[in-house]
């Protein structure tokens, strides 16, 4: 009999980026990320994001570019936007509701990293 495969965690999300090195400091700097460690004479960079790897480089063909769109949970999606702010992130807009049910609030504001790529924060709150 055949076992179906579910897959159920995630070990490593790639983002693709031009310039590693204004990545890493981007993600180090600004967003606060933990750096594990960057390959040496490689265009690679990995970062802790809550146990989950963020493996940053520079695709070697372009059909290995990704396109992600990656949601930050935060506990205070106010006090986060606020202190992303200050650092030079450039917010789409003001955190706003995006999911509302009897019990809570999902709120987000979305902002793009040095190579475009789309981010977001998240946070889900009492209602």
């Amino acid at each position: 009999m055949d076992h179906p495969v579910r897959l159920n965690a995630i070990g490593q999300i790639h983002i693709s980026v031009d310039d590693v090195s204004r990545a890493v400091a981007f993600y180090r700097d600004t967003l606060g990320m933990t750096l594990l460690f960057e390959v040496p004479g490689q265009p690679m960079a990995f970062f802790d994001c809550g146990g989950i790897r963020l493996y940053l480089g520079r695709p070697e063909t372009p059909e290995f570019r990704s396109n992600p769109l990656i949601y930050y949970r935060v506990e205070s999606i106010h006090d986060a936007y606020d202190a992303l702010r200050e650092r030079g992130v450039r917010f789409s807009g003001e955190p706003r509701v995006a999911h509302k049910t009897e019990t809570s609030e999902l709120w987000l504001a979305g902002f793009k990293d040095p190579d475009g790529n789309n981010l977001v924060l998240m946070s889900e709150v009492p209602a």
